[in-house]
């Protein structure tokens, strides 16, 4: 199964952080799973990185994103048809990156990792 990781999870799954769930943390690391995370999320974590509102383990983004490589997750970069399912999808939910990686998840059939609620409202099954 192919699976996409929010922002918050893949932060959570890296600082080895309880609030990650058990079935989150188990798609993530099942190895009959492939992981991506977001170029969307890279921007996100970068934003709030430069305005001092996130930490994480005291890392700078380039050695945060290296770990998440060695930990075997794979890149999914916004495509033109990602930004082309932005633009349908309906405003239950209003932050940009979620919307982005809910867009990826539709395009590419993915279960996406994300303890968000709000995401239940588009065609995508989320785990957590």
């Amino acid at each position: 199964m192919n699976v996409l990781v929010d922002t918050q999870s893949i932060i959570w799954f890296a600082e080895n952080n309880p609030h990650l769930s058990q079935n989150a943390r188990n798609a993530m690391e099942s190895l009959d799973n492939e992981c991506f995370v977001s170029m969307a999320t890279f921007w996100e974590i970068s934003i709030k990185m430069g305005l001092g509102k996130l930490d994480i383990k005291g890392l700078p983004l380039s050695d945060f994103w290296e770990e998440i490589i060695d930990n075997n997750f794979l890149t999914l970069d916004i495509r033109r048809e990602h930004i082309l399912q932005y633009e349908k999808l309906p405003l239950y939910h209003r932050d940009p990156f979620d919307r982005m990686i809910i867009s990826q998840g539709i395009v590419e059939k993915m279960h996406i990792v994300s303890n968000d609620s709000a995401f239940d409202a588009y065609p995508v099954t989320r785990i957590w």
